[in-house]
């Protein structure tokens, strides 16, 4: 686990920080549907169920969605762990990947639905959760890492 390091730190880390915080939005509030409002009308913590993938598509797709997030799981590991010493930015994004893939992926099999949380009032957005964060901010930061130029010792060192 020397080889990619920084993946693995983030994907546990992200991991655990996705699961303890649906835990304790579980615990916290007695029923779906119910909210907190940490800024009224802006920002609310709001218990919501979700049988289905990002934003509600795909509702009560949750079989194949956790297939899905277990085939993402193990390809990011395999990369990590039997593919090339990856670059910094690119080891970040993919551990925040594999964080969210797991933790939505755990809940879709042992409840098969993810538990959601985050729910910015302002703009009108979908109720997320913290995976669906590590998801995308994994994303922008491969976005990053391709736009980033890579030299010939670089790309020798893959």
């Amino acid at each position: 686990m020397k080889k990619n390091s920084a993946f693995w730190l983030v994907a546990i880390v992200g991991l655990i920080v996705d699961q303890l915080s649906k835990y304790l939005v579980v615990q916290s509030f007695t029923e779906v549907g119910n909210t907190l409002p940490l800024w009224q009308g802006v920002f609310h913590f709001t218990y919501v169920i979700n049988t289905g993938a990002a934003f509600s598509v795909f509702r009560g797709g949750v079989g194949w969605l956790r297939w899905l997030s277990l085939a993402v799981s193990i390809g990011l590991m395999i990369l990590a762990w039997r593919g090339p010493k990856l670059p910094l930015l690119e080891q970040l994004g993919y551990g925040c990947i594999l964080a969210g893939a797991l933790g939505n992926g755990i809940d879709r099999f042992i409840f098969g639905y993810v538990v959601d949380f985050l729910d910015v009032r302002l703009i009108q957005f979908p109720v997320f959760n913290l995976a669906d964060v590590f998801i995308n901010v994994g994303i922008v930061l491969l976005l990053i890492a391709s736009f980033k130029p890579t030299t010939p010792t670089q790309k020798s060192k893959r």
